[in-house]
């Protein structure tokens, strides 16, 4: 082919038009500025993974130089917050234990406006003997919140037992089960006094013993027993049980009564101890017999002895 051929050929007149015009689109950029802008933008597209790259390095780096030179403050706060956190603990603690004794006090408003001379000091159940079968427990109460040894104790539904060892801040309880303990007591209804004792057998059974009845005696079963004051040792007035059963003693002269009690000894959680009544101690002998006080209780029966070990 001719070179003057390959000027007039359609092709190169093509070629020769796109040529004019990308020409005139470049003087015109150049004219007004865009061919820099195109340029920024292209070097712009090939740099950006570079870049952003860059920019996170640059994060990490500055979050972890940011932790490592805050962390003596964030030590700071976290100490603030455990404080914070352990003085809200103590506060829950004290709501709750102020709760439970409100509680209590609510149950035994009854009681307290009865026997205005009563002074109670609430306490919790905080362990048991398991290899006492009377059901004895500890206490946490003691000397340092006004208990003393002997002090009785009850809760919303009758009486459990007395104080048998004060320790700074904590107590040991005997409950009425103990073949040790002799209550004065009588029945609400026929007024008959007697003793309620503890009694081997019958403490499995969750019950005890009302002892020197005579035959003539009126008491029936579900006759209510409550303590009769006398002896200095128990307040009167407070529930023991009811009569279960009236059965003869064995050597067939008198009778005696199953009680059984009217507080739960056993699982009592929470209790009162009633430090102070009045006439508290009043007729104690103080004469001490196996770690017992020994408790003087009439009776209405000729059989019942002068005195009794507690």
């Amino acid at each position: 082919m001719k070179v003057n051929d390959f000027f007039k050929n359609v092709r190169f007149k093509i070629l020769l038009s796109i040529l004019i015009v990308l020409v005139g689109f470049m003087l015109r950029a150049a004219w007004t500025g865009g061919l820099s802008t195109m340029l920024e933008q292209l070097a712009g597209i090939a740099t950006t993974p570079a870049r952003q790259l860059t920019a996170h390095i640059s994060s990490s780096v500055t979050n972890f130089l940011d932790k490592f030179l805050r962390a003596n403050q964030i030590y700071n706060e976290n100490q603030l917050l455990k404080a914070k956190v352990q003085e809200l603990n103590a506060k829950l603690v004290d709501f709750e234990r102020y709760k439970q004794e409100n509680e209590q006090y609510r149950d035994f408003l009854g009681i307290k406006e009865e026997n205005p001379d009563f002074d109670f000091e609430p306490a919790s159940v905080i362990g048991r003997d398991p290899n006492d079968q009377f059901g004895s427990f500890t206490i946490d109460k003691g000397s340092l919140h006004g208990v003393s040894l002997h002090d009785p104790v009850i809760n919303k539904d009758g009486l459990i037992g007395y104080v048998s060892n004060v320790g700074l801040t904590f107590s040991k309880v005997k409950t009425l089960l103990d073949v040790t303990m002799k209550i004065g007591a009588y029945d609400s209804r026929t007024k008959d006094t007697s003793i309620v004792q503890g009694d081997i057998e019958l403490s499995l059974k969750n019950f005890c013993k009302m002892s020197y009845l005579e035959r003539e005696t009126g008491i029936l079963v579900g006759d209510l027993i409550i303590t009769s004051g006398i002896g200095g040792i128990y307040p009167k007035g407070l529930i023991i049980g009811e009569i279960s059963e009236i059965k003869t003693e064995t050597h067939g002269t008198t009778l005696y009564a199953v009680v059984k009690p009217a507080a739960d000894v056993r699982n009592a959680k929470d209790v009162v101890i009633i430090t102070n009544f009045l006439g508290q101690n009043s007729s104690l002998t103080g004469e001490q017999v196996d770690g017992t006080v020994s408790d003087a209780v009439p009776s209405s029966s000729s059989s019942l002895p002068a005195s009794s070990s507690r």
